[in-house]
């Protein structure tokens, strides 16, 4: 039930309102079902406020820029029978992200992004056509790059090092694990795994990480906390807003999927959700600026022995283990 909370807090306080207006309050029976319909709204906003401006920021905003030490990263699914290639091209010339990393790219997909080489130079690519596929183009130099199938032989994942102009070194890992699926994957369990191996495998690590694409899970839920519990990431969308990429048709059925996670290195600039591009979901650009001095007091969430034990258990389940992935460190 992580998915539907905003849904489902909107539901419980329109019951309270109209119990309070239409029910006859002089009945203990219904102020016990306001009590009920109360808990039910206030338990759902206990997971969902951190993603609204009523919260603190966990990361601080930068309003100065140095041109060096920016690092934009626009991440967009495509949805690979989607054919508006164009309007994803359009954006990427209007906002000129340093990075590009889409989901679900397949070889027609790269046949029409690869026009983008003659600005973004340096590239990773995995194209397959079982909604998998995966590209990154950049501006910036990529070293130390691989690409793995962490879990599932299909699925892949993007590692590498991103040199920014002032010359410090960012590791990235770009991921798209598989979605719970009633007939698929019942319990997420491949793609908790997959969240689980990468955020140990970040979590000794003194370098600047960034970690992006595609999770397949709402930024509240109990298992995307514990990736960030984990590997000691923050996340820029708390305090400002939910950032809802999917499902880009239907308003009312929206969540934010598409995430940016990275280290206290950072601090954050911008972040916005653009418009369509015929996929499913919107394309997520974040502007992040690499400022270990006035980041290194930035805390996240902290994991826990209950934490541990969890993602024991989630990782030993698929046999998954963090030295299976790559690490792209100085």
């Amino acid at each position: 039930m992580d998915f539907p909370r905003v849904q489902l807090a909107v539901c419980a306080a329109g019951l309270v309102v109209a119990q309070l207006l239409v029910s006859d309050l002089s009945h203990a029976a219904t102020w016990l079902s306001v009590g009920v319909a109360a808990l039910c709204l206030i338990w759902q906003l206990w997971w969902i406020l951190p993603y609204t401006r009523l919260w603190s920021p966990e990361v601080k905003s930068t309003i100065t820029v140095q041109p060096d030490c920016r690092l934009r990263i626009l991440t967009a699914n495509v949805l690979t029978p989607n054919r508006e290639a164009d309007k994803l091209v359009a954006l990427v010339r209007e906002h000129s992200p340093d990075v590009l990393v889409t989901l679900e790219s397949d070889l027609w997909w790269q046949a029409r992004l690869d026009i983008l080489e003659t600005e973004m130079p340096y590239s990773l690519k995995c194209p397959l056509d079982n909604l998998y596929g995966m590209h990154v183009y950049s501006r910036l130099e990529l070293e130390k790059t691989e690409i793995s199938f962490l879990i599932e032989d299909d699925i892949p994942s993007m590692h590498a090092q991103i040199i920014l102009p002032s010359g410090d070194r960012v590791r990235v890992h770009f991921l798209h694990p598989a979605p719970p699926s009633p007939t698929e994957n019942p319990e997420s369990a491949e793609r908790d795994a997959e969240l689980v191996i990468v955020a140990r495998s970040i979590q000794s690590s003194n370098d600047p990480v960034i970690v992006t694409g595609d999770l397949n899970d709402v930024a509240w839920s109990a298992t995307t906390r514990l990736f960030r519990k984990l590997s000691g990431l923050l996340d820029p969308r708390v305090g400002r807003g939910m950032y809802n990429t999917f499902h880009a048709s239907y308003p009312f059925l929206r969540w934010p999927l598409d995430h940016l996670f990275h280290s206290a290195h950072f601090t954050v600039t911008s972040i916005k959700r653009l418009p369509s591009i015929g996929s499913d979901h919107f394309p997520l650009l974040t502007e992040l600026l690499f400022n270990p001095q006035a980041g290194k007091d930035q805390k996240g969430l902290q994991a826990d022995q209950d934490d541990h034990e969890w993602a024991d258990e989630i990782a030993e389940d698929q046999s998954a283990d963090a030295n299976s992935v790559p690490k792209p460190e100085n």
